[in-house]
């Protein structure tokens, strides 16, 4: 059987970080950062118990910072081109090196990541990590590169505004001016280069990615527009030959960052690059148009990230601004297409379900993501402290009290630091806290079955008064069927679900027939049969979530 995807991503420095100051703004020395070797056996036993598959490891690369790494012989970064204390994870300083921030021993970096990638697949996992093709941080020097590689902007020709054989963009005659300006002595830059974010200005401002340089694909963006790859472009071959090192090295997939910026030329050329040398190596797509996720699956990629479909209808609905009687047409609007989505209800990006610019609930948070991972053969992706209902309303520094959490900043989060303490066994966290990561357990355990893996999906609209709050599907395969309720809303609702002729079409077995059902959540057992003479009957409390496993029972019972 095929297993369905599930992804469990990770903010590396954050991981277990025992610092309990909190200093806002704090240096390293003050708030302290978590190790590769905190993800122990134990913790990736913890990790796989969610029923994840693979583990996305943010911020593996080494990017800029303004910790002072100079004694372990790297460049110092200028204050001025740094988020927060830490720096992004996306201002990439070195493809080909490790953050030392992530080492017990930074002068042995490398050799903690090959032993984390050793103890990841030991556990039965698989490791992704971040590929950022569209930019890099302004300080960008590899020194950890393999002997005879060029570096990026090496050979560049400044006085050009555009180059296929440069792997920057220029503004001739013009110096770079930051927004901020924290040091007596100025970053200097001239001539300035384009920002990460396509901004051709040497001004970039605050809302910019004034931190990072845009790499040039061949596309003349201030010229006419066009893409010019032929010869390849000398930044294809450089990028090409960066994701060859690291599948080389035991990565098994890459999460591409801001896919779209990067023309699909490029990924069509670059991905069977890389299979034909690593099959198995997956690639999933930051993307947020629909209209090019054809594109971007004929480039290549074996998924794309759903955030405006799904996602955005999931959140409007848990605020009461959408009708869960639209949750099969929003699942389905992609098409033949939706069985590549990735689906997620938190990322580093985007707040937390149980923030106050979301849902304010851990317990809403939950019924989204059991219904964004149930719904499909597709991936599914967890972000760390998901399972904890954690709520990203810290104000850790540079990106203030915003309702996610900061990957600019040094920090520790104290539901993590409570199920470390307790050896992941749960011990230390509340009552509430056990049971929301009992439940995400389930859903780890449900997506192993094959009527979620594998197996088809049919979306029951309830006809009741609640109809509007409540949203109820079935997944079938030929053994048996599972029936998911969720009530959106927090008051109690009846669910009504009417089963139609085309129903019984889609699923083996005939009207009238019993089944026996458990609740996964509750342990709770039922019988009921499936006919299109009387609708399903359901109550389900404000919140409430039923996982129905449904069993069909001999016939010789009713004899």
């Amino acid at each position: 059987m095929s297993k369905k995807l599930i992804i469990y991503s990770v903010l590396t420095r954050l991981w277990g970080n025992p610092s309990t100051k909190r200093v806002p703004h704090g240096t390293l020395t003050e708030n302290g950062a978590g190790k590769l070797s905190a993800f122990t056996p134990e913790a990736l036993q913890y990790i796989r118990s969610l029923g994840a598959t693979h583990v996305w490891f943010i911020g593996l690369l080494e990017h800029a910072t303004k910790t002072d790494y100079s004694a372990y012989g790297i460049s110092p970064d200028h204050p001025d081109t740094v988020k927060g204390q830490a720096g992004s994870p996306y201002a990439v300083k070195d493809y080909y090196d490790i953050d030392p921030d992530l080492a017990d021993d930074p002068l042995r970096r490398q050799e903690e990541l090959d032993a984390l990638i050793h103890r990841t697949h030991e556990a039965g996992l698989q490791v992704i990590m971040d590929f950022i093709p569209n930019h890099v941080a302004r300080s960008y020097h590899s020194d950890a590169c393999p002997k005879g590689t060029v570096d990026l902007g090496a050979t560049d020709d400044s006085s050009q505004a555009f180059s296929p054989r440069n792997n920057f963009y220029y503004l001739p005659d013009s110096t770079l001016i930051l927004p901020l300006s924290t040091s007596s002595s100025p970053y200097e830059e001239h001539p300035a280069r384009a920002t990460g974010n396509d901004c051709f200005s040497p001004r970039p401002t605050i809302c910019d990615w004034y931190e990072t340089v845009k790499l040039n694909y061949g596309v003349d963006y201030c010229g006419d527009g066009g893409l010019h790859a032929d010869p390849l472009p000398d930044t294809w071959v450089k990028m090409r030959d960066i994701l060859l090192y690291w599948a080389g090295r035991g990565i098994d997939g890459f999460r591409c960052d801001m896919t779209e910026l990067v023309p699909p030329e490029f990924w069509a050329w670059a991905i069977p690059e890389i299979k034909a040398h690593y099959p198995e190596v997956c690639f999933l797509a930051e993307i947020y148009q629909p209209h090019r996720y054809a594109g971007y699956l004929q480039a290549g990629f074996d998924y794309l990230y759903d955030k405006v479909g799904v996602y955005d209808y999931l959140v409007a609905l848990g605020k009461g601004q959408a009708s869960a009687t639209a949750f099969t047409s929003v699942r389905d609007a992609v098409g033949a297409l939706q069985p590549q989505m990735c689906y997620f209800m938190e990322n580093h990006d985007e707040q937390r379900l149980a923030s106050e610019q979301v849902f304010s609930s851990p317990r809403l948070g939950f019924l989204a993501s059991a219904v964004s991972a149930l719904s499909g053969t597709n991936p599914f992706l967890l972000y760390f402290g998901q399972e904890l209902g954690e709520q990203g309303m810290d104000e850790e520094g540079f990106s203030g009290r915003d309702g996610r959490t900061s990957i600019f900043d040094y920090w520790s989060l104290d539901k993590l630091q409570r199920l470390e303490g307790g050896a992941y066994t749960g011990e230390g966290l509340t009552p509430e806290e056990q049971r929301l990561l009992s439940d995400y357990r389930t859903l780890g355990a449900l997506s192993s079955e094959a009527e979620i893996a594998t197996g088809g999906y049919y979306g029951l609209p309830s006809s009741g008064v609640d109809k509007a709050s409540v949203i109820a599907f079935v997944r079938y395969s030929s053994e048996k069927l599972y029936l998911i309720l969720a009530n959106f809303s927090e008051h109690p609702a009846e669910a009504l679900l009417p089963l139609s002729e085309d129903f019984f079409q889609a699923i083996p077995w005939p009207q009238g027939t019993a089944f026996g059902a458990v609740d996964k959540l509750t342990g709770e057992v039922d019988y009921l049969a499936l006919t299109p003479w009387a609708p399903l009957s359901f109550s389900l409390e404000g919140h409430g979530l039923r996982l129905l496993e449904l069993t069909p029972l001999p016939e010789a019972l009713f004899r």
